[in-house]
């Protein structure tokens, strides 16, 4: 009897015998081709097909997050792993790794937030109390440390969004929540509070119906093309074990 073994590992994900490949029920050679990367990650990872305007969000949402620079910890450490001579997956694996509930995770609290706000019973004021009461002061998907007055890449986002409600591929409820933070935080602070490239993101994800935890999972996706285009330039460029900072800079050294 080999049933324990063939029960060991249970997927909805693949089928596979000799000669054979079925994706999510499909046969692979029908997917090859026919199927843009974008819509066979949805496929994979949430069992449905993703077509028309509501896969165009979704890709512009991977598109929009691939880079931003060597400051960011993880492209920056991917490139530092690459230096030691590991390969293109261990340096992006480096980077990859970095990402955490700070940097990296944002995009997974801005659509765990805009879905308590859609079933919070009062205003979006006392939302947003109730909201810092339970998880701190800091409000994910708004504001830029480095972006200033706006991230350019939350305004295409949200009219890409706009433009499919007027489709009816999404109910545009979570873009309207969304605003209505914005608008309450530029009321509170006497300033505007632009979204930033995480709550825009969120916004698509939430529309398109992805739970929290996958908006992290799909950031990676999407900041593994930097960190592979990061990883392969440094390489090319032949430097060895580069650190966070020029040889000539040291640390403050602290014996308390």
């Amino acid at each position: 009897m080999t049933d324990d073994v063939a029960d060991w590992w249970r997927t909805s994900i693949i089928d596979m015998e000799s000669g054979r490949i079925d994706i999510r029920g499909r046969p692979i050679q029908d997917l090859i081709g026919t199927t843009g990367f974008a819509q066979m990650i949805w496929l994979m990872v949430m069992g449905q097909e993703l077509s028309g305007p509501r896969a165009a969000l979704f890709e512009a949402a991977l598109v929009a997050a691939v880079d931003h620079g060597p400051q960011a910890p993880s492209i920056a450490a991917a490139r530092m792993a690459a230096t030691c001579g590991v390969g293109l997956q261990s340096a992006m694996a480096t980077g990859l790794n970095m990402l955490g509930d700070v940097h990296g995770g944002a995009g997974e609290q801005a659509v765990e937030m805009f879905q308590a706000a859609t079933r919070f019973d009062g205003t979006t004021a006392q939302m947003l109390d109730n909201w810092r009461a339970e998880r701190g002061a800091y409000l994910p998907g708004f504001g830029h440390r480095f972006h200033q007055p706006i991230d350019p890449r939350a305004p295409r986002l949200l009219a890409l969004v706009d433009e499919a409600v007027e489709q009816g591929a999404v109910t545009g409820r979570y873009a309207a929540v969304a605003r209505q933070i914005e608008a309450e935080l530029a009321q509170a602070k006497g300033k505007p509070v632009p979204m930033n490239i995480d709550g825009a993101t969120a916004v698509i994800y939430a529309e398109l119906g992805c739970p929290p935890a996958l908006a992290r999972g799909f950031f990676g996706l999407s900041r593994s093309v930097g960190l592979l285009a990061h990883a392969w330039e440094q390489t090319q460029q032949g430097a060895r074990i580069k650190g966070p900072t020029p040889p000539g800079y040291g640390w403050t050294y602290d014996p308390s």
